[in-house]
């Protein structure tokens, strides 16, 4: 629906309409179509602003804006919170070896560990993804890490005979993961916007390779400082408490699109339905889903597995003796958390410092540098595996390349989403990925990889080698699911320029994706809605 003398000028001046971009936003000739809109619609949906009749005053609540200071503590709180999550999720990965003779357990069953792990994140991400949108965030946040931190002691005490048990609470400290991990990178994205919001999500994001990292490295040394592996599980609920109560205190629940919008603007909610439907339709979204999906199903098949298969290694070329009995020798746990820090500082940094830096001259430099990550990373990981029977020096030198290839994309896929999708609908987007990455990702990627290589023994003979091979050929797969992923993100790239536009047009309130205007008027570089 136009305004009748809009229509006029357009018929007039059809030829000189031009699309301006300006310091993030964009300015077009719907501006002058917004009060036209804004006045003739009967009813407001998802997308559209609460202030956009001009006698709206929006209210105390909608115009809160945070000191610089406070969303800055904001951030570091929540960063803090998101090492010890990642800290908690391979502890179990560290002292792997110890738990397996602990339970005397296979490879097939040491991996659904994780699995289960991982699925319950899977099942509780889109209900708190719902939530999210529509309550408290903070509070939601808090009741989630109360249970993970309770979960996460207990599943401490569990003795030889109940592995059940140890499978049971594993499943239930993905609640406070999935409330976390689902929620916080949203507010973050309502503090900060443009140049600065990249920054903060690197900032959030380097801590998922160095917390991982340091889940290895703590784990296995609290299990050899106290010779039992289930110290290393009582660290956690410790520091992930202090985490709570910051968490409380300290940061707030600013309101949605506070920073697209200054604050100024309230976007309206619709159906949860409609939601699902806008996203499945932003092929942006979509497409760097399913490289995100690539992505989890890579670092978690070798998280969980790359130290127990280095292991092995050096078993089989004499270099150390085998574990007889519990508790095993965490070194290579210890490199590799290291390997694994270093290399994710290094490379959320430069990934970010990359995107900066192009982002303004290439408008789909984000998806590319994911896809050269990808795709550079899985013949370094190929390389890896195949030195890893004669050279462990050189395994970790390709590990180490690989991972810092992979962590180029850590702080771009998340910026990614907060700029395609509208503020509204970014806990939910955030769950639905989160529930396809991990569901196709590494929900069944360290299981898929220990039912490989217990296939693979079964018809050969007990021995270290073979176990040592088995394992070997079950970690080829991961190579070629990096290539994949590095497809995803090229298509992610044709599609995110066109998304990125029209998430800022809905955020303004230009048009609604429900209800969209009749007629849309032609800009250079722009589409519709």
């Amino acid at each position: 629906m136009t305004c009748p003398r809009f229509q006029d000028f357009i018929n007039q001046n059809i030829s000189g309409l031009v699309a301006m971009e300006t310091n993030g936003t964009v300015t077009s000739p719907q501006d002058r179509e917004k009060t036209c809109l804004s006045s003739n619609a009967t009813s407001t949906h998802y997308g559209s602003t609460a202030d956009s009749l001009p006698t709206s005053e929006p209210s105390t609540a909608e115009t809160t804006v945070f000191s610089p200071l406070r969303s800055h503590i904001t951030v570091a709180v929540l960063c803090y919170i998101n090492l010890i999550n990642y800290m908690d999720r391979y502890t179990i990965a560290g002292v792997l070896s110890s738990i397996q003779k602990f339970f005397d357990i296979a490879d097939s069953t040491s991996g659904l560990l994780q699995t289960v792990f991982i699925c319950s994140f899977i099942i509780l991400a889109p209900i708190f993804g719902y939530l999210g949108d529509r309550y408290n965030r903070k509070f939601i946040m808090i009741g989630g890490l109360s249970v993970w931190v309770v979960t996460t002691l207990s599943s401490s005490f569990v003795t030889e005979s109940y592995f059940w048990l140890l499978v049971l609470l594993r499943a239930l400290v993905g609640t406070g993961e999935a409330s976390y991990s689902t929620i916080a990178p949203t507010i973050i994205g309502d503090l900060f916007s443009g140049a600065k919001r990249t920054m903060m999500i690197a900032a959030f994001y380097i801590f998922i390779p160095v917390g991982s990292g340091l889940g290895f490295i703590i784990g296995s040394s609290v299990a050899n400082a106290t010779g039992d592996w289930r110290w290393a599980l009582r660290l956690n609920p410790i520091l992930g408490s202090l985490g709570l109560l910051l968490l409380a205190v300290l940061c707030p629940n600013p309101p949605r699109g506070a920073s697209d919008t200054h604050g100024g603007s309230t976007i309206e909610h619709t159906s949860y339905l409609e939601d699902v439907k806008y996203l499945l339709k932003n092929k942006s979204f979509v497409w760097s889903s399913l490289g995100v999906t690539a992505m989890a199903f890579l670092t978690g098949a070798l998280a969980f597995w790359t130290p127990t298969l280095l292991s092995r290694a050096q078993v089989t070329q004499g270099i150390k003796p085998p574990c007889i009995a519990e508790p095993c020798d965490p070194s290579d746990s210890y490199i590799f958390g290291v390997v694994t820090v270093l290399t994710g500082i290094l490379g959320v940094s430069l990934g970010s410092t990359i995107s900066r830096r192009l982002r303004d001259r290439v408008p789909n430099a984000d998806p590319l540098i994911c896809a050269v990550g990808m795709l550079s990373s899985a013949p370094c990981f190929f390389t890896a595996i195949v030195l890893a029977s004669t050279s462990i020096p050189a395994t970790y030198v390709f590990i180490g390349i690989g991972e810092t290839l992979l962590s180029l994309n850590w702080a771009i896929i998340a910026d990614i989403l907060l700029y395609v999708v509208v503020p509204t609908r970014r806990a939910t987007a955030e769950a639905l990925q989160i529930m396809v990455c991990h569901l196709l990702g590494d929900a069944g990627s360290p299981y898929l990889l220990g039912a490989i290589s217990d296939a693979l023994s079964r018809d050969q003979p007990d021995s270290h080698a073979w176990r040592f091979r088995s394992l070997e050929y079950s970690f080829l797969l991961c190579p070629f699911v990096g290539v994949l992923g590095g497809l995803f993100f090229l298509m992610t790239a044709l599609y995110i320029t066109k998304d990125r536009k029209n998430a800022e047009l809905l955020t303004a309130g230009l048009c609604d994706p429900v209800d969209p205007p009749t007629q849309f008027i032609p800009t250079a570089g722009s589409t519709d809605c």
